[in-house]
């Protein structure tokens, strides 16, 4: 990989000079450190220290394309670089996947801790878009047999260089599908079950941030008139998809709480609870199959 070597004089007067076109430093920072390879620790010392030298894996002329883009075009910086960091892992993202949040990542520590030291079982990840919650239970359950699902090929292709890329040591296979669908030859069988499904009601997609209103892919955001549309189908069919006492937990709205765990009471699953996201919001539902 090519690297560029500059003084912290330079790449400070680079920032000031992007910073005075517009955009958060947050945004203008990351950019250096997932795209330019200057960790956040590293331009930290600079403020204090403008005589270091550093090396960057971009060259200052190619950031300053991409923060352009960025502001030009309100384009999330993670699709213009092609990489979003997630969990420990750094994942391929496009516009045809919504970008991973971390608020997602809690989804995954519930699952894990609610299968506790369990040997051997059957995972899925419904709605699979980027491959994120599939590579990191593949990653955390490599003896496991794993199943990610998704009704977009575009998406599905892209999950599946995460998992090679990032999982290729575990047991896991994709499937093209709306949700419970392409899995009815395991019916029964899943022990752990992660949906992150679309969840915006129709009516305010168009109150999001343009960020993700204007680019991320409206298939991965909206939930139907209530927003329920996507979590109602996949209740329903976990009564037969999962396994005895097997797990389905879902990330939703952070309004739907009560309602989705109606609906998981209404479809038969036990031990029905809520957990909150970094926020202190109800954002996850759990249940268990009797």
């Amino acid at each position: 990989m090519q690297a560029f070597e500059l003084s912290g004089y330079e790449v400070l007067l680079w920032r000031k000079k992007q910073l005075a076109k517009g955009g958060r430093k947050e945004d203008l920072d990351w950019l250096l450190d997932i795209g330019g390879g200057l960790t956040w620790g590293s331009l930290q010392k600079l403020l204090v220290d403008h005589n270091r030298t550093v090396f960057i894996t971009q060259s200052l002329e190619m950031l300053e394309s991409i923060w352009q883009k960025h502001l030009l075009e309100n384009t999330p910086l993670q699709y213009l670089i092609g990489r979003c960091p997630w969990r420990d892992i750094e994942l391929e993202v496009d516009p045809s996947v919504l970008i991973p949040r971390q608020e997602t990542e809690l989804l995954v520590d519930f699952g894990l801790q609610k299968i506790g030291r369990k040997n051997f079982g059957h995972w899925a990840d419904l709605g699979t878009g980027s491959g994120a919650i599939a590579v990191a239970l593949a990653r955390s359950l490599p003896a496991w047999s794993g199943h990610a699902v998704d009704c977009s090929l575009e998406a599905l292709k892209l999950a599946e260089r995460n998992l090679n890329r990032l999982a290729n040591n575990s047991n896991w296979q994709t499937h093209l599908g709306s949700w419970w669908r392409p899995l009815k030859e395991w019916s029964g069988a899943f022990d752990l079950v992660l949906v992150n499904p679309p969840y915006i009601p129709e009516s305010i997609l168009n109150d999001l941030d343009p960020l993700v209103r204007d680019h991320e892919p409206r298939l991965a955001l909206c939930g139907g008139e209530d927003g329920l549309s996507c979590c109602r189908e996949v209740i329903s069919g976990s009564r037969i998809g999962l396994a005895p006492k097997g797990w389905l937990m879902l990330e939703h709205h952070y309004d739907q709480s009560d309602a989705v765990l109606n609906l998981m009471r209404k479809y038969g699953l036990i031990e029905v609870s809520s957990e909150v996201d970094l926020q202190g919001i109800r954002r996850f539902a759990i249940g268990r199959n009797p």
